[in-house]
């Protein structure tokens, strides 16, 4: 298809110029300065817009237009934002560790930029091919918790340091069923590596995607809901409560410090929905269409669904949302390694019967077993 591989040609062709003119190190030189300066400036153009993305979907649940002021439909109002934020005073309390009250957003932001790295935009489109990408993308992914403890602490505000401690537990508790949620999609691929396990979804017209499967349609729904309480989104949204702790972690920031933080949060919900496109949805696979349409079509379908998400469901109770992580998604997520473990053991129809009945009776297991008690209404009888 002649314009699927249009951006690898175009660098390809960069290339070649540069090597009639320069010497070899010097051309690999400027393709790895080219691989960097585009993600270095896709990662915040995808910040800016999914802001205004979210914020007009949000405006339609609400039965309102959104941002439409500025540009044509509103699609300059992430560059006001952006100049906004620029000239806000920087306000630093005055107990505060002034250095790594500095720190902590510029920290918070990198991880985010380097799980690009990994991300498979298409066919060839991968910065960097590692044969551990996967590994990779669980330990950079797991970073985030540092920084984001260290402006809470660093900020010597009471409400800071709640929401930096519950940000903390929380994104801790769902790093090990997301990581767990991961391991069936290695067993079937036999790869770490984030352009193989796409390729392993090949076939079928680009349609073999594990989600299709009863533990990839189950470890999908694990990892998507431990991927939106790692980025802390509502619902899960519980180290920002305003109604509680003001605006949580960042309460003491302001200007750029805090439009950094907000950077993270939405690059985090690029990285994590483009990650789940590409261990369940086929990443670039597809029929018909270029493959980073493809791909960029389901990760943004998935960022949408974490949209809707925030303009329809209420804010989890902490000791909830806690005990979701443990004694709901970790035990399924481990029932999920066995279940994928049967699929590669049984043969095919016998395959989607077992595996397709535990995976429904593992489901209500644990729904059950996870009831909230309801007490029963008192009467008190009063003497006569």
């Amino acid at each position: 298809m002649i314009f699927d591989p249009v951006f690898i040609r175009l660098k390809a062709l960069f290339l070649d110029l540069c090597a009639r003119f320069f010497p070899e190190w010097v051309v690999m030189l400027a393709s790895i300065v080219i691989s960097a300066v585009v993600i270095l400036v896709m990662g915040p153009v995808i910040m800016m817009y999914l802001t205004l993305l979210e914020r007009k979907l949000l405006g339609r649940i609400q039965n309102r237009y959104g941002p439409n002021r500025v540009g044509i439909w509103g699609l300059l109002q992430p560059v006001a934002d952006g100049i906004k934020m620029f000239i806000k005073e920087d306000i630093v309390p005055a107990h505060a560790d002034k250095i790594i009250h500095l720190l902590a957003p510029v920290v918070t932001v990198v991880p985010s930029l380097m799980v690009f790295l990994v991300v498979p935009f298409g066919n060839g489109m991968t910065a960097v091919n590692l044969n551990i990408g996967i590994l990779y993308f669980v330990a950079i992914s797991s970073i985030t918790t540092i920084p984001i403890f260290m402006g809470s602490w660093a900020s010597r505000n009471k409400f800071s340091v709640l929401g930096g401690m519950r940000a903390a537990a929380q994104m801790i508790s769902y790093e090990a069923p997301m990581t767990l949620a991961i391991v069936p999609v290695i067993m079937a691929s036999q790869t770490l590596a984030t352009a193989t396990i796409v390729e392993s979804q090949g076939g079928g017209f680009g349609m073999n995607w594990f989600i299709f499967t009863p533990w990839g349609l189950l470890g999908f729904i694990i990892y998507f809901f431990c991927a939106i309480a790692e980025c802390n989104r509502p619902p899960f949204d519980l180290p920002e409560a305003e109604s509680e702790l003001i605006a949580g972690f960042h309460t003491e920031y302001s200007g750029m410090k805090f439009a950094l933080f907000y950077m993270a949060e939405y690059m985090n919900a690029f990285t994590l929905s483009a990650i789940a496109v590409t261990l369940f949805l086929g990443g670039w696979q597809g029929p018909f269409l270029p493959s980073w349409i493809w791909f960029f079509g389901k990760t943004f379908l998935l960022v949408c669904v974490m949209i809707w998400f925030r303009g329809t469901f209420l804010r989890f109770r902490v000791d909830h949302l806690m005990g979701f992580a443990w004694k709901f998604l970790l035990p399924l997520s481990l029932i999920n390694i066995l279940i994928a473990g049967l699929w590669f053991l049984t043969p095919a129809i016998a395959a989607w019967a077992l595996t397709a009945g535990l995976v429904v009776a593992s489901f209500f297991v644990f729904v059950k077993l996870n009831k909230t008690f309801v007490p029963e209404k008192r009467t008190y009888v009063l003497a006569d």
